[in-house]
């Protein structure tokens, strides 16, 4: 006979989830691999000769980059006798700034960071990223894309998504030709919902540049770099070419930022039998070493092979604290979806949740997750109330807020209208009084009129040929009769040119200041110090729509 409570346990979503035991000489390790390199460093007349235990003749191309670019040198030899146990002490510690951390480091070398986090349980490293994340105040980024790339949904979807609260929104494409309709239906919806957030449009690495280039997005983070020699150049690519990338985005004014994760040189196969950490922290020195200001982080689309090991989802949030050590931006994950249970991933959420990052969720879907086009989310379009809620009972700034209905409809339908008028101005494929209404109401693609996509493609496609540029989206949307919207992707081109956003972690308040790293410091020093949700705003998130007041009865 079998056991009737096993039977019960044995149908647990939590079951259906994949799970592996560790495999070392694969790289199916989380952290602290034994073959994962001691930290030592070694410097003669100013040039790294050994860097963690290799010489200076064995570097391969990633050890080179670092240790030409990557490393303050000034205090390493001082850092790098610092009892790895000791520093990790000074991390947790609040009375330790965040300023003197980062001198600290900074001028550690990949295997210190990597041997000093292994010390930390997962309450130690929560405790050390509320000092270390680099702005003040936590706020997230959401993921706005439909199976049938409909601008008109997106557009929409974008603008309840800006109401709610992200500061960031990044959508991509089911058909690559369709890449500039998403674009501009993002950005239209979602200066219609809040002046200020910050879109994206995930493509391959030209087509993205182009379309930044062009005014159509405002900032990149699919910029992927890697842990090993052969994983990186096996897609053409090298550290230098990566850093020239980035510096064709910054000389335009796109803020950017770098994207790696835990697990990617295993998925790929070459992992050098190196822990998933180890070679995670390469990747985030690469990030600092090519200048870029942030880096997103968190496993993301390889979260599948760390959430199947022991301490898999630990070594992600190590990944999140090393970053910031470094003193980058972080867009923490809780990207793609890796569980079937809802118990799992909100475990696997709290863990950046809780202590705040630049930006918790790099992708928290906006629609429902059959709608999401990579590959589905940890948190999506109907977790907003859980998620409200959450922040509620826990008095955590998670960067959403409860929104009322009327509200959402009126500016679902008003950037469905935004984009009606700015097609019909750019003499783009009709966008229907149907399909206005439709996005207004929809819950997602499977409550909207197909458009037909091959004339979509064809006048996507044509956009690009005729030059048009984020001006033609401002002049077409203002004599539309959509002035506000007009002047909002205005003044977002404007701040293109200024780049004052191009800093550490930035953001745009209501009234377009930038909000960053360097006028929003970090400033946690213990208990009644650093960002507090309080205020205006915490009346905010206590007002969700469900809530009773006895006053009332």
């Amino acid at each position: 006979m079998k056991s009737k409570r096993f039977e019960e346990l044995e149908k647990r979503p939590v079951n259906q989830d994949g799970f592996v035991d560790e495999w070392v000489e694969e790289g199916l390790i989380a952290m602290q691999s034994p073959n994962d390199p001691k930290p030592s460093i070694k410097i003669v007349n100013g040039e790294v000769v050994e860097l963690d235990g290799k010489d200076k003749a064995d570097f391969d191309l990633i050890d080179s980059y670092i240790a030409q670019y990557g490393i303050d040198l000034t205090r390493t030899e001082e850092v790098m006798a610092i009892p790895s146990k000791e520093l990790a002490n000074k991390i947790v510690d609040p009375n330790i700034s965040r300023e003197e951390i980062v001198q600290l480091t900074t001028a550690a070398t990949p295997g210190k960071l990597n041997e000093v986090v292994g010390y930390m349980n997962v309450v130690e490293m929560m405790m050390a990223v509320q000092k270390m994340r680099a702005r003040r105040r936590p706020t997230t980024q959401s993921h706005v894309t439909n199976v049938r790339d409909n601008p008109v949904q997106i557009a929409a979807d974008a603008a309840e998504g800006a109401l709610r609260g992200f500061d960031e929104q990044e959508t991509t494409v089911a058909v690559a030709r369709y890449a500039p309709f998403n674009a501009v239906a993002i950005m239209v919806g979602s200066q219609t919902g809040r002046p200020g957030v910050l879109t994206q449009c995930s493509l391959e690495e030209a087509t993205e540049l182009d379309l930044g280039m062009r005014g159509f997005t405002a900032y990149a983070e699919t910029i992927s770099v890697y842990g090993t020699e052969q994983v990186f150049t096996d897609g053409d690519d090298t550290p230098w070419s990566k850093g020239f990338l980035a510096s064709c985005y910054a000389s335009r004014g796109l803020k950017m930022r770098f994207t790696s994760g835990t697990g990617s040189e295993v998925q790929m196969g070459y992992a050098e039998g190196k822990s998933m950490l180890y070679l995670e922290t390469r990747c985030i020195y690469l990030t600092k070493a090519a200048g870029v200001q942030g880096l997103q982080n968190g496993s993301i689309s390889c979260i599948g092979v760390p959430g199947a090991v022991p301490s898999g989802i630990r070594a992600i949030l190590a990944e999140n604290l090393i970053a910031m050590l470094l003193d980058l931006e972080v867009a923490s994950g809780n990207d793609q979806t890796f569980s079937h249970s809802d118990i799992r991933r909100t475990a696997r959420l709290l863990m950046q949740f809780l202590p705040g990052t630049d930006f918790i969720s790099s992708g928290y879907s906006a629609t429902p997750n059959y709608d999401n086009m990579f590959a589905g989310s940890n948190f999506d379009a109907d977790d907003f109330d859980d998620y409200n809620v959450i922040q509620r009972d826990l008095k955590v700034d998670g960067g959403l807020r409860p929104v009322s209905e009327e509200d959402v409809v009126a500016v679902r339908n008003k950037a469905a209208r935004a984009l009606q008028g700015l097609f019909d101005k750019l003499g783009l494929p009709t966008i229907t009084d149907e399909e206005v209404e439709a996005a207004t109401y929809a819950r997602g693609s499977q409550d909207m009129p197909e458009r037909d996509m091959v004339q979509d493609i064809k006048a996507a496609q044509e956009l690009l040929t005729q030059g048009k540029t984020g001006l033609d989206l401002v002049k077409g949307l203002s004599e539309s009769g959509f002035e506000d919207v007009a002047t909002s992707l205005l003044n977002l081109l404007k701040q293109r040119v200024a780049g004052d956003f191009l800093q550490t972690s930035s953001i745009f308040d209501a009234d377009w200041n930038v909000i960053s790293a360097v006028n929003d410091k970090n400033d946690y020093a213990g208990p009644g110090t650093g960002y507090r949700l309080d205020g205006a705003e915490w009346e905010k998130v206590k007002a969700i729509p469900k809530a009773i007041n006895p006053k009332d009865i």
